[in-house]
């Protein structure tokens, strides 16, 4: 998969665990309870997610979640940057910085 994208693999569930008491009852009032039993009834299932790792070939790798690609120069789409190359989305700076994408230092580009 590539970078910065995820899918659950597995949904996860919770799981349920039955307790058994004995209630003693005096008069009609309970004066003591004892656990007798307890007994999982469905286990629990993890929930899986897979993060791709891949870096798409003619993708920057100094940055995920959206293919930066690799030219002169790389702005935001619909910026105002001249260009020869845009990336349109929220970028993570995973690396340096080097278009400059990141201008308020807060590790995201293009937000």
């Amino acid at each position: 998969m590539a970078e910065g994208t995820k899918t659950v693999r597995v949904k996860g569930v919770a799981g349920v665990r039955t307790l058994t008491y004995e209630i003693t009852v005096t008069d009609g009032v309970q004066t003591d309870k004892k656990l007798v039993s307890s007994v999982i009834t469905r286990a629990p299932v993890t929930k899986v997610i897979v993060v791709g790792t891949r870096n798409e070939p003619g993708c920057d790798p100094n940055y995920s979640g959206k293919c930066v690609p690799i030219a002169s120069d790389v702005d935001c789409g619909g910026g105002s940057g001249n260009g020869p190359a845009y990336v349109y989305g929220v970028v993570k700076v995973i690396g340096s910085d080097i278009y400059d994408l990141d201008r308020d230092n807060d590790g995201y580009g293009c937000d």
